[in-house]
């Protein structure tokens, strides 16, 4: 089966918030799928670089309400899986301070920065077809 991954921000970021967004939730995700990292590669010169995320990524922008259809859509279609990352998230000092945060804001209260979902081709490119490239 192909997959395909495409990672979703809020229109509106900082480029900085932006920035931060995308290395999250790349990071994130790259944890959960174990065929993201190809085989090491060799220079001309011998020099040994890395085994890189074998996936290509559109950075796609969406409205917030338009994050929240995505999630919404996300969560209910077979095989996709998703990281998404919030203002809670973002503003919290450490891991347990964003999951206390987090259990004290209702669903409809969090303010979603970006996506990234990871599933079949097709799966994923009918949930972010409609976004525009950044």
């Amino acid at each position: 089966m192909q997959t395909k991954v495409a990672l979703v921000l809020r229109e509106d970021l900082p480029t900085a918030h932006a920035a931060n967004t995308s290395a999250v939730l790349a990071l994130s995700l790259g944890g959960r799928i174990g065929d993201s990292v190809g085989r090491d590669g060799e220079d001309a010169s011998g020099g040994v670089h890395p085994g890189l995320n074998t996936h290509p990524i559109p950075v796609l922008t969406a409205s917030a309400q338009e994050l929240h259809l995505l999630l919404e859509r996300a969560r209910t279609t077979e095989g996709v899986q998703f990281v998404s990352l919030t203002e809670t998230a973002r503003r919290a000092r450490d891991y347990e301070d964003y999951l206390t945060d987090l259990k004290a804001t209702g669903a409809e209260e969090l303010e979603y920065l970006g996506v990234i979902v990871h599933g079949p081709r097709s799966s994923v490119s009918r949930l972010t077809r409609r976004f525009s490239l950044l």
